[in-house]
Order: structure tokens, then sequence, then C-alpha cells
């Protein structure tokens, strides 16, 4: 059985060749390269939704500082 599901993406013929360029230069298949951007991608999607729940928690606790968090963590 296949570890891996194989799907198709469509880009424009410029970014084709910039994929293609970068998993070069990188010593890597296009399909590491892709794996690895849209891993960054889903840790920015997350850290973002990490800092905006972070955000509200703040704001409901009255933390306004680095100092403000430092003094209510004791």
């Amino acid at each position: 059985m296949r570890s891996t599901t194989v799907i198709n993406i469509s880009a424009a013929p410029k970014l084709a060749k910039e994929i293609e360029r970068q998993a070069k230069k990188e010593g890597k298949t296009k399909s590491e390269l892709l794996r690895s951007a849209f891993e960054s991608y889903m840790f920015r999607m997350k850290l973002r939704e990490y800092q905006k729940v972070g955000r509200v928690i703040a704001q409901k606790l009255g933390l306004e500082t680095y100092d403000d968090i430092e003094e209510f963590l004791g």
C-alpha cells in the first residue's frame, strides 16, 4: 500500500520553472519542496490562530505588556 497520495496542481509556467529551479538548487524533488512549503504555510496559519487566541485571553486578563505577563505568571 502506498504511503502517499498523488495530487495534481496547476501553476503558471513561470512559477513551475521557479519550483523546478529551487528544487534542483536544494537537491529536493518538486514534491519534497512543495510539501515543505505547505508545512511551513500551515505552521504560520496555526501560529496566527494561537496568537489571536492569546491576544483575546491577554485582553480579558488585562495583560498589555510583557512585564504584565511576567508579573501575572509570578
